[in-house]
């Protein structure tokens, strides 16, 4: 109990300490649109820093959870920095902070930095709890099934950007709704591929007393994904801003890839 409240307790006051300066540089930046590259990043951070402060125990399980973390941590975090320097302020947070209440810093500071902080930090606990047993046990066929598992998240989130990325590159897209490649079979290949790599990380965790007890983490996330900040909120505004955004819906699955449903054939009759 004593290492995991140590665990626990130095990732929350890095994550902590790393969002106070990252609410510093954006108060003269007047922008807070580059703490979602940090939100992938943040967890690359809460790996290492457990890591570090839990020496020895299972190395190979310890290895296989900052592999797997590091390459998406880094590959989204990457991609979402260059989305932002591309394309500037999200549309999201400049809603957002225009409805701010009082002081506008003070505001960001709470609703966007700190918050993020905490729910990263409860996000991450994969990463954290089952990097924790003191003796080696060796990964076993559930943790390979996790990292397989987040293989294909990785996989569904880097092939889905991509090819949002190149569809929006196209003026001749402006307006539309990309409908295409991995976006024919799920609205949200990014999002499903995150659940994904976080309910694998917890698989690889689960092996372990302490990793168990992190489903806590993904279960969170997929919530944030489906049912808050993630495809609600983009949805409630491409259903507003593009009229045939309807018409995908009913034929696109929302979250878990499925073959596109057949549009119905329009009824016919005689006057």
């Amino acid at each position: 109990m004593a290492e995991i409240a140590i665990v626990l307790g130095t990732n929350l006051a890095v994550l902590m300490g790393a969002m106070l300066v990252l609410w510093l540089i954006s108060i003269p930046l007047k922008d807070v649109s580059f703490i979602d590259s940090f939100w992938a990043l943040g967890f690359v951070l809460a790996a290492f820093v457990t890591f570090a402060i839990t020496p020895g125990g299972d190395l190979e399980r310890k290895g296989l959870i900052l592999a797997i973390t590091t390459v998406w941590g880094l590959r989204l975090g990457g991609y979402i920095f260059w989305r932002w320097r591309k394309e500037g302020p999200d549309k999201r947070y400049v809603a957002l902070l225009s409805k701010a209440p009082g002081n506008v810093h003070v505001f960001t500071l709470t609703k966007v930095f700190l918050l993020q902080g905490v729910l990263l930090w409860v996000v991450s606990l994969p990463v954290q709890l089952g990097q924790i047993p003191a003796t080696p046990q060796g990964v076993g066929l559930l943790a390979w099934i996790g990292a397989g598992l987040a293989i294909v998240g990785i996989f569904f989130e880097t092939i889905g950007d991509y090819q949002m990325a190149r569809f929006k590159s196209d003026p001749g897209n402006a307006g539309k709704v990309m409908d295409q490649g991995l976006w024919r079979y799920t609205r949200h290949p990014n999002y499903f591929g995150d659940a994904c790599v976080w309910w694998g990380l917890f698989l690889v965790a689960a092996e372990t007393g302490p990793g168990r007890l992190s489903f806590v983490g993904p279960a969170l996330l997929t919530f944030l994904l489906v049912q808050w900040s993630g495809a609600a909120l983009l949805e409630r505004r491409l259903k507003r801003s593009r009229p045939e955004y309807e018409d995908y819906i009913r034929r696109t699955s929302s979250f878990i890839p499925m073959p596109p449903k057949r549009a119905k054939p329009a009824e016919t009759g005689s006057a």
